[in-house]
């Protein structure tokens, strides 16, 4: 019985857990390394294991960092069952072909680049994309069973899996595991993503008591949020302010949970007048636009006020003067206009995405805001400017930073330091706690603060017996 660590090791993307057990594999999670085009050879890169061995991949959520590699898994021999909950297989469909599309772009600008070099220099030796749409759409097929909150599964040998509410994006879970070994049963479970406590739309993260181990996320390992009533009043001050100074307002979103829960606050400032009513606000986001619509078919991942709501035929998405912007057409016409609009665009660290260009247009005016309300990875162009940046290179130019900027922390989706300590507090006394998902920094905070347990800091491909 062994556990080995394939991604999300001492950094943030890529998580990728393997469980083997006898001849029997199990994968939880198969996501991409993000952060920028020096992780494309990462990405590229063996697994560390074979795909075409894995029996099943139990899929803890939606986010590209924890489901981009699927389509790769499949095309490099993967034919076992992928499983996960119904939200998380519709929102899955929509990241990893918008991600297929991106490649693709991706591919065929190295390919216009090489031409312009007439076939000489590095791009020379660039392959097509990593994977493109018919890989994504063959991954599809490998999807399976679909399981509900605290619904227990067989798998093979004696194996069981239980999904239980992670509280981070729409459909998102830890998963815990029921390992036969010498007449019992060992309980390892993976945290996945974990939410934040009393968030407006999804119910908290909810343990499933105690665990012999546990492989857990350290994102926020370090630092605690503020308070999310000081964040939306932060959010909407800085929407006001930019409003009155007769700027636009850039706010880097992602499309999956941040994009829902700011058109929430947006609705309910609107509401409360604590926003203009004539504010115009656009949604310039395609995958955005969908995961809103498929947000509206799964009310079963809400809380009971938000589920009231929608059974009242009150949309809480809903806000006057909301635009949303599928064409790039339209997304390039944004770009003209240069007061009063609220412009929620991705992608949230600013790595690609229609927000480059929006940031190119706004960000050398004074007038202008930029809220970032989201985790940004070092090295991403987001955290660049976060961390007081003058400047920032963007499609070939160099583009003065004179926007006023904030970063409001409290939005976030993943649990903060608190909230990691009490969770796997709940969790009885496991006897080692691996923690992935964090930058270094993180992690060692983390670790100080965990009682009656050992902590390990795998490394990329390192094993462990079970």
């Amino acid at each position: 019985m062994r556990l080995s660590f394939h991604g999300a090791d001492r950094g943030v993307t890529g998580s990728c857990h393997l469980v083997s057990v006898g001849r029997h594999k199990i994968l939880i999670d198969c996501g991409m390394f993000q952060g920028g085009h020096e992780l494309d050879e990462e990405n590229a890169a063996p697994f560390g294991f074979d795909p075409a061995a894995i029996d099943y991949l139990l899929l803890t959520h939606a986010h590209l960092d924890h489901c981009g590699r699927i389509p790769l898994l499949v095309q490099r021999g993967f034919r076992g069952e992928i499983i996960t909950t119904a939200a998380s297989r519709e929102l899955a469909r929509l990241v990893l072909l918008d991600s297929a599309h991106l490649h693709e772009e991706e591919a065929r600008h190295r390919a216009r680049k090489r031409q312009r070099n007439g076939g000489n220099g590095a791009e020379a030796d660039v392959e097509g994309p990593l994977y493109d749409t018919l890989d994504a759409l063959n991954s599809f097929d490998r999807f399976g069973r679909m399981v509900e909150y605290g619904e227990r599964i067989e798998l093979d040998g004696g194996i069981a899996a239980t999904f239980h509410e992670a509280g981070h994006i729409l459909g998102s879970a830890s998963i815990l595991l029921e390992l036969p070994e010498d007449g019992r049963t060992k309980r390892i479970l993976f945290s996945g993503d974990l939410g934040s406590n009393d968030r407006v739309l999804l119910n908290d993260p909810r343990p499933p008591g105690e665990v012999d181990a546990v492989v857990m996320e350290a994102t926020y390992g370090d630092r605690d949020h503020r308070s999310l009533d000081a964040s939306v009043r932060e959010f909407i001050d800085a929407i006001r302010d930019a409003h009155e100074r007769g700027g636009n307002v850039i706010i880097p979103t992602f499309a999956l949970e941040r994009a829902q829960e700011l058109l929430y606050y947006l609705r309910l400032g609107m509401r409360e007048k604590a926003l203009p009513g004539t504010l115009r606000v656009y949604l310039d986001s395609p995958m955005a636009i969908s995961a809103t619509e498929i947000f509206r078919r799964h009310p079963e991942g809400y809380r009971p006020e938000i589920r009231a709501l929608f059974a009242e035929g009150r949309d809480p998405f809903a806000l006057p003067g909301l635009e949303f912007v599928r064409e790039a057409s339209e997304s390039m016409a944004l770009n003209q206009i240069r007061s009063g609009a609220v412009i929620m665009a991705g992608s949230g660290m600013c790595t690609g995405g229609r927000v480059r260009h929006h940031l190119r247009h706004n960000l050398a005016h004074a007038d202008c805001s930029v809220i970032f309300v989201g985790f940004a990875a070092e090295g991403t162009l987001a955290r660049i400017i976060i961390d007081g940046a003058k400047r920032v290179r963007l499609f070939g130019h160099d583009i003065p930073v004179r926007a006023k900027i904030h970063t409001i922390n409290g939005f976030s989706a993943h649990a903060d330091r608190s909230e990691l300590l009490d969770w796997h507090a709940r969790l009885g006394r496991p006897a080692r706690t691996f923690l992935v998902h964090g930058e270094p920094r993180s992690m060692k905070a983390l670790a100080k603060g965990l009682k009656h347990t050992q902590v390990v800091m795998p490394e990329q491909d390192q094993s462990y017996e079970l």
